[in-house]
């Protein structure tokens, strides 16, 4: 039996909700709630842009980077959607939002014209667990830099927003809009009807966008295949891991990784590049594993990524 709604942690459902001109007011309510944006602060509208100007990156990718958008006083926000653990992931995000700061700077420009970037990540996972003698992270977690000894925040330039789905509290209702929309990410797909608990008239919408019944069968075909992919990618990350630990040396690790590539493709129904040959063949891990968490490199499948930028 399929679902009433669709799981919005997927590429095809994420883009649905929050990368269209029709559902532009999700994409402005979920910022507000994950940044704390109160009062004049707000972002009140934004503008997608025009398809030419979406930067391209891999169709097929389990990490999602297709919000980035700025404000009236210049800000730029990156919001991605994480739903693998993978090695390096931290320092990818520091990456991209570093990228999304210098990239600013155009030929004859000058330092004092870069305005603030914060990235978004939403994780399917827990990234920082609990540990003893540390301070806990909470669900939603902002980050920026502070002097070590006395405390004082600084070179806010870059910020980091996390959201670890995982630590949304199951024995209670959602308390904020912030965990309302953890809940909607979370529970979407295993429910049959709009719960009462979700007061924010901007999650409840969601959740009706997120209907299935809305689906053509090219919808579901895109839907499936994502899902099937992802699937088949999990399973292909953990015997990789598996063989490595059987095999007691790197090869098994790049077996499974090259296993897990070759299914991901079969799964939507792609060839094997030259390109990907190439890579395969090498049995680079660190490579590999980029290839599969990431989708990028080695030409194998491209796609379009949103943007939009944000008056408020």
């Amino acid at each position: 039996m399929r679902p009433v709604f669709a799981d919005p942690k997927t590429d095809f459902v994420f883009k649905r909700l929050f990368g269209t001109e029709e559902h532009k007011d999700l994409t402005i309510a979920l910022l507000n709630a994950l940044l704390g944006l109160e009062g004049e602060r707000r972002i009140v509208d934004l503008t997608f842009l025009r398809e030419e100007e979406r930067p391209r990156v891999a169709e097929m990718k389990l990490s999602i980077v297709d919000v980035k958008c700025c404000d009236a006083g210049g800000t730029r926000y990156v919001v991605e959607m994480q739903v693998l653990n993978v090695e390096g992931f931290e320092k990818r995000v520091v990456y991209n939002a570093s990228k999304a700061y210098v990239n600013q700077l155009g030929a004859g420009s000058e330092y004092p014209t870069l305005d603030d970037v914060v990235a978004v990540s939403i994780c399917d996972f827990v990234l920082w667990p609990e540990r003893d003698g540390e301070p806990s992270v909470p669900l939603v977690s902002r980050w920026r830099m502070r002097e070590e000894q006395g405390g004082r925040a600084g070179l806010s330039q870059v910020r980091y927003v996390f959201v670890e789905l995982p630590k949304l509290a199951a024995d209670r209702p959602p308390a904020t809009v912030a965990e309302e929309w953890a809940y909607v990410f979370n529970r979407a797909e295993m429910l049959t009807s709009v719960p009462s608990l979700l007061h924010a008239p901007e999650t409840r919408r969601a959740m009706e966008a997120a209907r299935t019944a809305s689906f053509d069968e090219a919808d579901w075909e895109a839907y499936d295949r994502t899902r099937i992919a992802e699937q088949d990618a999990r399973g292909a990350l953990t015997l990789a891991r598996r063989e490595g630990r059987a095999e007691g040396r790197e090869e098994g690790v790049r077996a499974g990784l090259r296993q897990a590539i070759v299914a991901v493709l079969q799964a939507r129904g792609s060839a094997v590049s030259e390109a990907l040959e190439a890579a395969l063949a090498a049995g680079d891990e660190g490579r590999l594993g980029r290839m599969l968490t990431r989708g990028g490199g080695g030409g194998w499948g491209k796609g379009a990524a949103g943007g939009v930028s944000v008056r408020r």
